[in-house]
């Protein structure tokens, strides 16, 4: 908590830094408003900043595990600080306040420093978190089950299974004293038959201080976020369509515009040096586009920097042989023979990837979403997976950033992409651009 209050209080203070210097000379603060000075800011500052953090304190902002990963909140609520003030300047003295062009621009660079230390902060926090001592997991699953998640979970230097027991046995005092004797810190299930069975499991868990996460199942995922209701003398969930997401989503595409904009412009010299290079080490062309599907199931052309040899389309068919996908859906080899000398590397840093910013300005793909698959994979879908197509496809999701390479099973990848459908915010678009970036730093799972 008191790491994040030092983020917070510093964000205001560069952006009242800024903006005071911005209005120095047009309209500073009046003196009558400055009782005195500490560390070069103005009274002013330091009396609304304690007022900030109190209602960024009363917002839940501090109080939560996750409370610094919640961006959005916090820019609403210092946007609420400074409503506030503005309302409290005028009854005070109606001709005495800040100026308005220091207030506003106090304003926007509050909101943006706020989330832009935040997501900093995020960044630097998770990358300590994969050093953290192991946590202790007792998996309970069906039998056929069993190996592949404790494989996918063990694959995960911060988890270590300590035991394991089938699902059909979750209630039986057996299993119970299993997972005492394991010392087991949560404990993650998958396919509970009833749900009486889940419920008498929770509250056994909870007794004891155990985490309890739940699998869901391909069709328990598709339902939409909802809200608890009884109705007609019987427990149901409501699920309405939120009246803001129409806004939410413009908001979504404009923020994907300015980003891919503003990153072709800022990268134009490195991209250009990565076409160089890429030129330059292998015969062909610099690009390589391949037909994708995206929303609603409309095809289109996905571009990528050229990581493999010339023809390595048609090389594909007989390689499939050697694929690694356990379900046959995806296409994955690890030591790919087609790669070429630089696109392995351009793989491994996620650097190929860039050029789908043109994608992302023409409103083809967003910055985040459900990964654009290659028509040979889509074909191979059963049903309930072209569901992702009802959104715009991303560069990064759920599922780069939960796994990418090192899950072979596409039942899963689909279940990360409808949970992210069912529950996006523009908060967790952050959270996983956020935790992109300190994946691709690191090159993990990325072949």
């Amino acid at each position: 908590m008191g790491v994040l209050v030092a983020v917070d209080l510093a964000a205001l203070g560069c952006a009242w830094r800024i903006a005071a210097q911005l209005n120095k000379l047009y309209s500073p603060i009046p003196s009558q408003l400055v009782w005195w000075n500490f560390l070069g800011l103005p009274s002013l500052f330091w009396v609304f900043s304690g007022i900030t953090l109190v209602i960024l304190f009363s917002g839940g902002l501090y109080s939560r595990a996750i409370a610094w990963k919640d961006y959005v909140r916090s820019a609403q609520l210092v946007s609420l600080a400074y409503l506030l003030a503005l309302v409290v300047s005028y009854f005070y003295d109606p001709k005495l306040d800040a100026p308005r062009s220091l207030f506003f621009s106090a304003w926007f660079l509050s909101v943006t420093f706020i989330i832009g230390f935040r997501l900093l902060s995020t960044l630097l926090l998770q990358q300590l978190e994969q050093r953290q001592p192991t946590v202790a997991l007792f998996l309970i699953a069906p039998a056929e089950r069993l190996p592949r998640l404790s494989k996918l979970l063990e694959q995960r230097s911060h988890y270590h299974i300590v035991g394991a027991a089938l699902a059909s046995t979750a209630s039986a005092n057996a299993t119970l004293n299993s997972i005492l004797r394991s010392k087991a810190q949560e404990v993650i299930v998958a396919e509970l038959p009833p749900t009486e069975l889940a419920s008498t499991l929770y509250w056994q868990l909870r007794r004891l201080g155990i985490t309890l996460r739940l699998i869901p199942s391909s069709v328990e995922v598709l339902h939409r976020r909802g809200i608890s209701e009884i109705f007609a003398g019987m427990p149901t969930l409501r699920a309405a369509p939120p009246m803001l997401l129409g806004l939410d989503y413009r908001t979504k595409r404009a923020i994907d515009m300015v980003a891919a904009a503003c990153g072709l412009l800022v990268l134009a010299p490195f991209l250009i040096g990565v076409a160089i290079a890429i030129k330059t080490t292998s015969p062909g062309s610099v690009f390589y586009r391949q037909e994708r599907v995206g929303l609603h199931g409309k095809v289109f052309q996905m571009w990528k920097f050229r990581t493999m040899v010339a023809n390595a389309a048609m090389l594909q068919a007989k390689l499939e042989a050697q694929n690694e996908s356990q379900d046959g859906i995806l296409f994955k080899i690890k030591d790919d023979p087609r790669m070429t000398k630089i696109g392995s590397f351009l793989r491994r840093t996620s650097i190929d990837e860039l050029p789908q910013l043109i994608n992302v300005l023409v409103g083809q793909m967003s910055l985040v979403g459900p990964r654009p698959l290659p028509i040979r994979d889509v074909e191979r879908f059963n049903s309930w997976h072209h569901i992702r197509h009802q959104v715009v496809p991303g560069i990064t999701g759920l599922w780069q950033i939960s796994g990418r390479s090192h899950i072979d099973d596409f039942d899963q990848a689909a279940r990360l992409d409808l949970y992210y459908i069912d529950n996006w915010t523009l908060n967790l678009d952050f959270e996983i651009l956020v935790e992109t970036v300190r994946i691709v730093l690191f090159a993990s799972g990325a072949y």
